[in-house]
C-alpha cells in the first residue's frame, strides 16, 4: 500500500469540539472513565475465556476476539488515547501519515468487528438449528479459520481506500473537527474531486456492512423459526439467552455504522456524524463487555468462579 501526500499540508489539528474550552474537562474526565472501564471490561473477557475451560467453545471463542482487538488494538492504539489527549489540550495536531495510519487501523479492525459478529450468527445457527452435527461443523480448527478470514478481509478492504485516501489534495484549512481522523472529514476538508472515493466507502460499505448484516438476518431468521418449533418453554428460555446479547450488540454495531457509511454522499451532516461516530467508535467497546456478562449465565459464572478464587 503506497501512500504518497500530494499536497503541502503535514498535519492536521483535531480541535475535537467547537466549544472545546467550555467542555474541556468535562470531556477528558468522561472520556477517560469510558477508556478505563473499556479496558477492564474487555481483558476480564479475554482472561475468563482463556482460564475457564467451560468457555472453551467456539463462541467464546469469537467473544474473545472481539474483546481482544477493541481492548488491545483499537480502542488504545488508534481512538482513545488520542481522543483523551486531544480532549486534555495536549495532543491536539496529527501528522498526515499517522492520520492515516490512525483512519486505517480505525476502519480495518471496525470491519473485522462487523465480520466476526456475522461469524458468531452463523456459529448460534449450527448450535441450534443443527445441534446433533454442531461439534462436528464447527470445530477448534474451522473456527480459527474464520477468525483469520475475518482478520483478513478486515485489513485488506480498508487498504484499497486507505491509498484513495491518501492521494487527496488538501489546499487548506487542515481542522478536523473531530477527536480522531474519519473518512467524513478527510472528503470534507479535500479540494480535490472525491466522488470515487466517496463511491469506494459506499461499495465497500455494502459489501462488509450490509453483507455481514445478511448473514447475520438470515441466520437469525433460521434461528427464530427453529426456536418457535421447539415445544419446551424452558429450551425457549435457554435458547433465545444465548442469542439475546449477541443480538443487542449487532443491532447496536450496525444501525450507527449503517447510518454513518451506507450512503451516497459523506459530505453531510459531519455534527451528527462526529455525534453518532463517538458512540459507534468509543461507547460500543465499553456497552458489549457488560452485554455479555450481565445476559450470559456462563461468563456470569466464570466471573464469580474468578471472583471467589482470589
Amino acid at each position: 500500500m503506497e501512500w504518497k501526500n500530494e499536497t503541502s499540508i503535514t498535519k492536521f489539528i483535531l480541535p475535537g469540539s467547537r466549544n472545546l474550552n467550555e467542555t474541556q474537562i468535562l470531556l477528558f474526565a468522561l472520556f477517560l472513565v469510558i477508556y478505563i472501564l473499556t479496558m477492564a471490561g474487555n481483558f476480564l473477557i479475554v482472561v475468563l475465556v482463556v482460564a475457564d475451560q467451560q468457555l472453551h467453545t467456539p463462541m467464546y471463542f469469537f467473544l474473545g476476539n472481539l474483546s481482544f482487538w477493541e481492548t488491545y488494538i483499537w480502542y488504545t492504539t488508534a481512538c482513545a488515547t488520542k481522543a483523551i489527549g486531544v480532549m486534555f489540550g495536549k495532543s491536539q495536531t496529527i501528522s498526515f501519515t499517522g492520520c492515516i495510519l490512525q483512519l486505517y487501523f480505525i476502519f480495518s479492525l471496525g470491519s473485522t468487528e462487523c465480520l466476526i459478529l456475522a461469524v458468531m450468527a452463523y456459529d448460534r445457527y449450527l448450535a441450534i438449528c443443527h445441534p446433533l452435527h454442531y461439534s462436528s461443523l464447527m470445530n477448534s480448527t474451522f473456527s480459527a479459520q474464520l477468525a483469520l478470514i475475518s482478520w483478513l478481509c478486515g485489513f485488506l478492504v480498508i487498504s484499497v481506500l486507505a491509498s484513495l485516501i491518501s492521494r487527496l489534495s488538501f489546499c487548506g484549512p487542515n481542522i478536523i473537527h473531530h477527536f480522531f481522523c474519519d473518512i467524513n472529514s478527510w472528503i470534507a476538508l479535500s479540494c480535490t474531486d472525491t466522488r470515487l472515493i466517496e463511491l469506494a466507502t459506499f461499495i465497500i460499505s455494502i459489501n462488509v456492512l450490509l453483507g455481514s448484516c445478511a448473514i447475520t438476518l438470515i441466520s437469525y431468521i433460521y434461528i427464530i423459526s427453529t426456536i418457535c418449533r421447539i415445544p419446551s418453554a424452558q429450551s425457549h428460555q435457554k435458547a433465545f439467552s444465548t442469542c439475546s446479547a449477541h443480538f443487542t450488540v449487532v443491532t447496536i454495531l450496525y444501525g450507527s455504522t449503517i447510518f454513518l457509511y451506507v450512503k451516497p454522499s459523506a459530505q453531510n451532516s459531519l455534527d451528527l456524524n462526529k455525534i453518532v461516530n463517538i458512540f459507534s467508535a468509543i461507547v460500543n467497546p465499553l456497552l458489549n463487555p457488560f452485554i455479555y456478562t450481565l445476559r450470559n449465565k456462563e461468563v456470569k459464572r466464570a466471573l464469580e468462579k474468578v471472583i471467589s478464587g482470589m
